[in-house]
């Protein structure tokens, strides 16, 4: 049976990504795995996440464009420094990916969309920054909205947990602030987790369900 897995904000941690993928025992080509965005930061030393994230794609995933990528392009494309030149190569991959894709009753997006707008006239900028107009709204969304780029804790959720709200699911658990980077699994609502500390980097493995918690409405 083909499971959903679902990961968003590594934000240059690709080794803590591949780890989970392992741990939870991900089969590329049977299994499906969405990449919410944000593979990289502002620290040119997470560019070559890049490549794993690519490598993914090519062997069945399939990735999205968080506001990261979207800042790398616009380096890019607006001076080619040394530094910009090692990722050229991805240049053709980065402009090719997508801001949102809908995948059964769920749809994948890197920070959620404008209530009240139709998905086909959503903005780039919604797509990739917008916050609390998006998770704060009480409008009743017509899919499940799995989505990133605000980390859980500064939508009340505990620091490292998912976040969940009527036909939302929030999976940016805030690897880039030293918290946990996760791995949804959404068919069986699992999620893999490992910290992002410093003290305990890819230690602290945690696996939970969170059956029973979620507000999705599974089909």
């Amino acid at each position: 049976m083909s499971r959903q897995f679902v990961i968003s904000d590594i934000h240059g941690h690709a080794e803590g990504m591949e780890k989970l993928l392992q741990a939870a025992g991900y089969q590329p080509g049977k299994d499906k795995l969405a990449l919410l965005g944000d593979y990289i930061d502002a620290d040119p030393a997470t560019w070559e996440s890049l490549t794993y994230v690519k490598k993914l794609c090519d062997e069945g995933a399939v990735a999205l464009a968080g506001n990261m990528e979207v800042a790398l392009l616009a380096l890019i494309n607006e001076k080619e420094s040394r530094k910009t030149q090692e990722v050229i190569a991805e240049h053709e991959f980065i402009e090719s990916l997508p801001y949102f894709v809908q995948s059964g009753s769920y749809l994948y997006v890197h920070a959620g969309i404008r209530p009240g707008i139709r998905l086909d006239r959503q903005s780039r900028d919604d797509l990739t920054t917008i916050r609390e107009p998006f998770w704060g709204s009480d409008f009743e969304f017509p899919a499940n909205i799995v989505f990133g780029h605000t980390p859980t804790h500064k939508m009340g959720a505990t620091p490292g947990e998912l976040w969940h709200a009527p036909g939302r699911l929030g999976i940016d658990t805030g690897a880039k602030h030293g918290h946990r980077l996760t791995l949804v699994e959404l068919s069986g609502q699992t999620a893999y987790s490992y910290s992002t500390a410093s003290s305990s980097l890819y230690g602290d493995y945690r696996e939970i369900s969170w059956k029973g918690q979620s507000q999705l409405r599974f089909s």
